[in-house]
């Protein structure tokens, strides 16, 4: 894994009334100072009949505030590759606007992803950390098919992004229709395996030397 950066947004919600232009550039500034991290230039722009945008460039990377006064909520984002956090925001954000609670949402800027499990809902999320990925493509029947390097569970095959197998325990799916197989045919003379794309079962056919297998 390679960490560029850290990055956090901030939506600060139930604000009253406009803030004025100046007040967010001395904010940035504020903000600049206890992050130390270099303000190179901004640049801001009021909308009419209200609103307000404006964007820090830094050094370290940027800061920006957009505010929403019709529904009573400021958005805020500070990506720095700075040797100091940029969480250090939300207390000097907390003890300038007045508002009824703030939603945090912060992350590293890195080479690892998340991958969304297909059991994801708009109210439970549930992802796998992905290290690398190794095969994307569409197949000649229309499946997306990928090969993902997964934290935990290593080289993993999804279809349609639902899980098929993954190194970690793979063998164990194979093995088992294999052994049961053998309750029936404990002379290993031949075995037909239907399905079994992915070779795991195939595998287990030769291990266990069976004289003649045909995939299907």
């Amino acid at each position: 894994m390679v960490k560029v950066g850290e990055h956090i947004t901030l939506d600060i919600i139930g604000t009253n009334g406009e803030y004025e232009p100046a007040f967010f550039e001395g904010l940035v500034h504020k903000i600049a100072e206890k992050a130390k991290v270099t303000v190179l230039n901004i640049s801001k722009y009021k909308f009419e009949p209200q609103g307000f945008t404006l964007v820090a460039l830094l050094a370290e990377s940027h800061i920006s505030f957009h505010t929403f006064p019709e529904h009573g909520i400021i958005s805020f984002d500070f990506f720095t590759c700075g040797k100091v956090s940029p969480n250090v925001a939300l207390d000097v954000i907390k003890s300038e606007i007045k508002c009824k609670r703030i939603v945090k949402k912060s992350f590293d800027r890195h080479t690892v992803e998340n991958y969304f499990d297909t059991s994801s809902t708009s109210g439970m999320q549930k992802s796998y950390v992905v290290k690398d990925v190794l095969e994307d493509f569409m197949s000649k029947v229309g499946q997306h098919v990928q090969i993902l390097d997964l934290e935990e569970f290593g080289k993993s095959l999804f279809i349609d992004k639902d899980l098929q197998v993954a190194s970690c325990d793979e063998h164990l799916y194979s093995s088992t229709f294999v052994n049961s197989g053998l309750k029936l045919n404990p002379t290993k003379d031949r075995a037909a395996i239907i399905g079994g794309g992915d070779g795991g079962v195939a595998r287990e056919c030769i291990s266990k030397k069976f004289w003649f297998y045909r995939l299907v």
